[in-house]
């Protein structure tokens, strides 16, 4: 079973930055998926970013340019760093892995059903 851990979540004004930490136990496989996912109040839960095992990274539209997503393999951890946050960025934040999915080519979809999951951590953004 991998374990994950999430921090780094805080109250922040809007246009601040926050980083967001993911400690997970070793991943064996080489083909793994890591990821973020958040739940906004009265929202469905969203794929926010992936990282491939390659360091290809993928990200919902309304974060691209202001968020990134990062990986250190020796310390088994990931991070997601955001700048100019919005108000609508509020929610609870989770940090995901799953063996990758191959169609053709690998890969870590936004839209895909993650099989491990942190236990979140909240970020408001408040006007």
């Amino acid at each position: 079973q991998v374990q994950l851990t999430e921090s780094g979540g805080d109250s922040v004004q809007a246009g601040g930055s926050l980083r967001l930490s993911c400690a997970h136990s070793k991943l064996t496989y080489r083909q793994t998926c890591k990821g973020w996912f958040r739940q906004a109040p009265g929202k469905q839960r969203e794929g926010v970013a992936t990282i491939k095992p390659d360091g290809d990274t993928n990200y919902v539209d309304s974060v691209k340019a202001r968020f990134t997503i990062s990986k250190d393999n020796d310390s088994d951890t990931m991070y997601l760093t955001m700048n100019s946050l919005k108000t609508e960025d509020t929610g609870v934040y989770y940090c995901v892995t799953s063996d990758a999915w191959y169609r053709g080519t690998w890969l870590c979809p936004l839209q895909a059903p993650y099989k491990h999951w942190g236990q979140g951590t909240q970020v408001t953004v408040s006007s």
